[in-house]
């Protein structure tokens, strides 16, 4: 927040911004997550600035369902965007390699669309209702087994108007930025029916616009992104795979604290964060890298339409990162806010 007051008296960038005690620690106090109330005033947003989710102290899903994917779900925000890229110097993994991997992750269904739960001796059946922008599902389960047991499970599912949305986003992207081709990442030699729909769909979107179409199963991507992560630009992958993969392009690029990400929807309100945790072992220590929250702060002001004051922050960045301006993480000496001061100055001497 303070570099986006350094870039508002810098350029015509201007803002006001209400704050929400959403998080783990009004949930301990009272079980609340998101209020009704509130999904109502942030739907009136330009957008949200999202900080990190999780604690120890909550059982776990319990603030990421409850928050963090709740509000992808409830905002439609269909697109994740994760741009993994080469901040040299700090590349550990490949040093002399440049890369820009534009990873979009479908947001709203795949495997964390939230169709799970557990089949017991004496109740074998679970119906659940799942609420989309799209869509409203309700799906009933029903089984018998002999012999009796118990059992665990998590439904992924597409819709095709889904997937179709989100191949029209990818294409549309890929040329925005001049990416002469998108890479589809699945499972499709396993998980069939839900891939096999996708793959159908991308490349009939492909042989629309005339683009080139590269499909790629999940495990040989982990490994071509450590192998030769420069060829690739526009990639599109369902959202547990998309998920996974980030966070080894965050590693790739010098680690979660690089991470930043975009919760998209290019008719509605869009949320941005950065893709780590709240990293509870080093809380309150002034070691947390603050370039992912920064990161996520300039693609928000990309999506509000001040590209040139997200190149002012982008600058400010990487320039910060020549200078070794950086926290323990990276190697530097710098506290959380010193960092933050030193991309401050920066962006004023721009």
């Amino acid at each position: 927040m303070r570099a986006l007051d350094a870039l508002a008296e810098m350029s015509s960038f201007d803002y006001d911004a209400t704050y929400y005690d959403i998080g783990s620690e009004r949930y301990l106090r009272d079980q609340t997550l998101v209020t009704e109330e509130e999904f109502d005033e942030l739907a009136g947003k330009d957008a949200i600035y999202f900080g990190a989710i999780g604690d120890p102290r909550v059982k776990p899903g319990i603030l990421e369902k409850g928050v963090l994917l709740a509000m992808r779900a409830r905002f439609d925000q269909y697109i994740n965007l994760r741009p993994v890229k080469s901040w040299h110097p700090h590349v550990p993994l490949k040093k002399e390699t440049d890369f820009d991997i534009h990873f979009l992750r479908e947001n709203t269904e795949d495997f964390y669309i939230g169709a799970g739960g557990r089949l017991v001796p004496g109740e074998m059946k679970q119906r659940m209702s799942i609420k989309r922008g799209l869509y409203d599902l309700d799906l009933k389960l029903k089984g018998k087994a002999e012999p009796e047991d118990e059992f665990a499970f998590e439904i992924g599912i597409l819709s095709r108007k889904g997937v179709e949305r989100f191949a029209d986003y990818a294409f549309r992207y890929a040329a925005e930025k001049g990416h002469d081709k998108v890479t589809l990442v699945d499972k499709a030699n396993v998980c069939s029916s839900i891939y096999g729909m996708q793959r159908e769909i991308f490349q009939q979107k492909a042989d629309d616009e005339g683009m080139n179409l590269d499909f790629m199963y999940v495990d040989a991507m982990a490994m071509a992104m450590l192998v030769r992560p420069e060829s690739f630009g526009t990639v599109a992958v369902p959202n547990l795979f998309g998920d996974i993969l980030t966070d080894l392009g965050a590693q790739l690029g010098g680690g979660l604290g690089m991470g930043a990400s975009g919760n998209i929807n290019p008719e509605g309100v869009s949320m941005f964060e950065p893709i780590h945790g709240s990293a509870p072992d080093i809380a309150g220590q002034g070691k947390a890298n603050p370039f992912a929250a920064l990161m996520a702060a300039r693609m928000m002001l990309e999506q509000l339409g001040f590209p040139k004051e997200g190149e002012m922050l982008e600058s400010a960045l990487s320039g910060s990162l020549r200078d070794g301006a950086t926290t323990p993480d990276l190697g530097g000496g710098l506290s959380t806010s010193e960092v933050t001061d030193h991309v401050i100055k920066r962006i004023r001497s721009l």
